[in-house]
C-alpha cells in the first residue's frame, strides 16, 4: 500500500496578518466615513428644508421697543393686506362695468383701479404692511401702559358684527349726520355777493344702484287672473330664516376656511386685525378726548392775476371805489370761480396754499387785501365771512383720526423701532387681482376705452 504524501500547511506570517488587519480597518473606516457623509448630506438637505419652511419665517423683520414682528407674521398681515385691495378693486370693477358708459365716470373708475395695481406692487404692498403692524404695536403697548385690554369676548362679538350675526338683536341705526352749516348773513355780506336769477328747482330722479349679488325679495311676485277665476284666498308671504348662533358658526367657518385655503392667510391674522384695531378705537378715545365739532372757517372771494403791477393797479381801482364783480369779469384768470364773483365759499385753515390762507384769515369782514403772492400767481383777496361753523359727522371723525394719526407719529418718533431689510427678501405676492380685472385694466387703458362686463 502506497504511503500518502503530507499534506503542506500553509502558515500566515505575522506580516501578512498586519496588512490584513490594516485591511479590515480601511475597509472599517471607509463604511463609517461613508455613512457619515450620507449623514451629512441629509442634515444638510433637512436644515435646508428646516430654514426655507420654518426657521427662515421666524426670524424678526421690525423691532419695535424690544417686541418682535416675525417674518411669518408679516407675511400672514400682508397677505389680508393684499385681500383688501383685491375686494376694493372687485368692487370698483363691478361698478365700471354697470355704470362706466359715460367717460367722466369710467375714468374715475379706471384711476381706482390703477390705484389698486400701483397699492399691490410688491415693495409697496410690503413696505404699507410692515408700517401698519409697527403702529399697531405701538397701538398695543401704549394703550397696555395705560390699563386699557381687548377680552377674547371682544374680538369674538366684533367678528360676529362683521358677519352680521347680532345676539342681542340687530341695532337700530341712528342719525349722527349734521344739519348743513347756514349763516344769516347781513347786509354788508349780501351786498357783496354776486347776485343770482330766481330759478325753479326741478327735482332728479334718483338712481337705484343694482347690487353686484342679487337679493331675494320676501314679498310674491304678482301673478295676472282671468276675471272669471274665483278669487282664492291669499297666499302667506314667505319669512326670513332667523340668523341663529349656528348659522353664524357655519358662517364663520365657510369664510376662515376661504381665507385659509384661497389666500393662505390664518384665523389668527384675522383676530389679530380685529383685535388691533379695537385697541386702536379705545387708546383714540383717550388721546384725542372730546373734539369740538366745529373749526374756524372763512368766506372769501380774489381776483387772480399773472403779475404783481396788474394787481397793485386793480388794488387801486377798488380803493377809488370801482365794482368788485366788475373788475373780477374783466381781469380775474381763475375761470373756476370767476363766473360767481371770484367766490370760493367756506374754508378751513390747511386748504389753501400758505400765503393765501394767512392773508384771509387776517382780514376782516368787508376788507380787501394789499395783492398777495403765491404759486398760483398774484391774488386780491375780500372776506365776506369769518366764524367758527360746525363740521358734518364725517369731517368731526376725520378731524379726530387727524389729531390720532398726528399724536401716532410723534410717538413713533420717540420710539425705539428698528424695520430689518428681511421683509423685502419674503415679501408675498399673492393674492393678485384676477386675469379678467387686469385684462379690463389694460383694454380701458388703450385703445378701447371700455370695461368689458363681469362675467
Amino acid at each position: 500500500m502506497a504511503k500518502n504524501p503530507k499534506q503542506k500547511q500553509t502558515t500566515l506570517s505575522k506580516k501578512h496578518l498586519d496588512r490584513m488587519h490594516r485591511e479590515q480597518r480601511q475597509t472599517r473606516w471607509i463604511i463609517i466615513a461613508s455613512v457619515a457623509v450620507v449623514i451629512l448630506v441629509v442634515l444638510v438637505i433637512g436644515y435646508g428644508v428646516l430654514q426655507d419652511r420654518v426657521l427662515r419665517y421666524r426670524r424678526p423683520v421690525a423691532e419695535i421697543n424690544g417686541e418682535r414682528i416675525s417674518a411669518q407674521e408679516f407675511r400672514n398681515y400682508t397677505k389680508y393686506y393684499r385681500y383688501g385691495i383685491i375686494r376694493n378693486a372687485e368692487s370698483n370693477y363691478q361698478l365700471a362695468s354697470m355704470f362706466g358708459g359715460d367717460p367722466a365716470t369710467l375714468q374715475s373708475f379706471l384711476s381706482q383701479l390703477q390705484n389698486s395695481v400701483q397699492q399691490l406692487d410688491t415693495f409697496t404692498a410690503g413696505e404699507t404692511a410692515i408700517n401698519q403692524m409697527v403702529d399697531n404695536a405701538l397701538v398695543v403697548q401704549e394703550a397696555k401702559k395705560r390699563g386699557i385690554t381687548v377680552s377674547d369676548e371682544e374680538i369674538d362679538v366684533r367678528l360676529q358684527e362683521a358677519l352680521g350675526y347680532y345676539a342681542n338683536g340687530t341695532p337700530t341705526p341712528t342719525n349722527t349726520s349734521t344739519p348743513a352749516a347756514t349763516s344769516t348773513l347781513s347786509a354788508l355780506q349780501i351786498s357783496m355777493m354776486k347776485p343770482t336769477a330766481t330759478t325753479t328747482l326741478t327735482p332728479t330722479p334718483s338712481i337705484t344702484e343694482t347690487q353686484a349679488t342679487a337679493t331675494p325679495t320676501l314679498e310674491p311676485s304678482p301673478t295676472p287672473s282671468a276675471s272669471a277665476t274665483p278669487q282664492t284666498s291669499p297666499t302667506p308671504e314667505p319669512t326670513s330664516t332667523p340668523y341663529t348662533f349656528e348659522g353664524y358658526q357655519n358662517t364663520y367657518a365657510t369664510v376662515v376656511a376661504d381665507f385659509d385655503v384661497n389666500f393662505q392667510v390664518p384665523p389668527e391674522t384675522l383676530r389679530y386685525v380685529i383685535e388691533t384695531s379695537l385697541f386702536r378705537e379705545k387708546l383714540q378715545k383717550e388721546i384725542v378726548g372730546v373734539v369740538s365739532c366745529e373749526e374756524e372757517q372763512v368766506w372769501a372771494q380774489h381776483i387772480l392775476v399773472a403779475d404783481e403791477a396788474l394787481a397793485i393797479e386793480i388794488k387801486g381801482k377798488l380803493d377809488a371805489g370801482e365794482d368788485w364783480l366788475s373788475l373780477v369779469e374783466t381781469y380775474s384768470t381763475d375761470e373756476g370761480s370767476k363766473s360767481q364773483g371770484g367766490d370760493l365759499g367756506w374754508f378751513s385753515q390747511g386748504k389753501m396754499v400758505k400765503e393765501f390762507e394767512e392773508a384771509a384769515f387776517a382780514l376782516k369782514v368787508g376788507e380787501v387785501s394789499d395783492p398777495v403772492n403765491s404759486q398760483f400767481g398774484w391774488h386780491i383777496i375780500r372776506v365776506l365771512g369769518h366764524e367758527n361753523r360746525p363740521l358734518t359727522t364725517v369731517e368731526c371723525q376725520n378731524q379726530e383720526q387727524t389729531k390720532f394719526e398726528n399724536w401716532l407719529t410723534e410717538y413713533r418718533n420717540a420710539a425705539q423701532v428698528q424695520i430689518l431689510d428681511y421683509w423685502q427678501e419674503i415679501v408675498p405676492l399673492q393674492p393678485t387681482l384676477s386675469p379678467e380685472i387686469q385684462q379690463a385694466i389694460e383694454q380701458a387703458s388703450g385703445a378701447t376705452g371700455d370695461i368689458p362686463p363681469t362675467p
